[in-house]
């Protein structure tokens, strides 16, 4: 995961995001507990909410930061 470039795209009109690691598609967040959930698959082991929104910087918000989830 280390160098990985994770996406997070603008939320639909249901708040949910697709997320992607090197283009590969993860799922879709609904939430930053979702995104902690699909970046420890993708080997960020141990990361929570707070890790997520705490390191923001990179992961490549679009459409808003950690704390959009809504259109």
């Amino acid at each position: 995961m280390a160098g990985a470039r994770v996406v997070v795209y603008p939320p639909s009109e249901t708040g949910a995001r697709r997320v992607t690691v090197d283009g590969v598609p993860l799922g879709t967040a609904f939430s930053l507990r979702d995104m902690a959930v699909f970046l420890e698959r993708a080997g960020l082991e141990g990361w929570d909410e707070l890790d997520v929104a705490a390191h923001a910087e990179l992961i490549e918000w679009r459409g808003g930061g950690p704390d959009v989830w809504e259109q």
